[in-house]
């Protein structure tokens, strides 16, 4: 009578076993990676959406308040800034100035700081990081001149829905 002695138990895992988790864990890695990377992209578009309305609404605003008479302009000036400075510096209110107490003349502020272009270098100041469009420019060459129509991103990347940053 023979006697079996039971086979000894291996403990751990193959090779075939590690190898194998090792690229599931890589897969999802990479995947997470570029969802992350995705996520950080798309708030950096929504930065540059908000940061374009915030300029284009003061820029309009301060064309808005040139045609009033409240901003002083020049009888050759289009009445927008001529600098985006001009849309955060305190500028007086040209009709309030004479009913004001004296000392106290009226001051108008379109903008508590000039948000940057969130693709740009950190480095930069926030003023430099936009493209600039002046009003004698045309919209498919944007060029700066005298004063600030508009502003463009000066990102050469394209954005999620295909259109490049420059053209938003």
């Amino acid at each position: 009578m023979s006697t079996r002695l039971p086979a000894p138990r291996r403990h751990g895992f193959s090779l075939i076993e590690l190898l194998v988790t090792l690229a599931i864990l890589g897969v999802l890695a990479g995947g997470a990676l570029s969802v992350g990377e995705l996520v950080h992209r798309r708030a950096q578009e929504q930065e540059l959406r908000s940061a374009l309305r915030q300029i284009r609404e003061a820029l309009d605003a301060y064309k808005r308040l040139a045609d009033e008479g409240r901003i002083r302009k020049a009888a050759d000036e289009s009445g927008y800034p001529r600098t985006l400075d001009d849309l955060v510096d305190a500028l007086p209110d040209a009709k309030s100035a004479t009913t004001a107490s004296p000392g106290r003349a009226a001051h108008l502020v379109l903008l508590r700081r000039l948000p940057r272009d969130p693709f740009a270098a950190a480095d930069v100041p926030a003023a430099q990081t936009w493209g600039l469009r002046s009003h004698a420019s045309d919209g498919d060459n944007p060029q700066p001149g005298r004063d600030v129509f508009d502003v463009y991103s000066t990102s050469t990347r394209t954005g999620l829905n295909g259109r490049p940053y420059r053209e938003w």
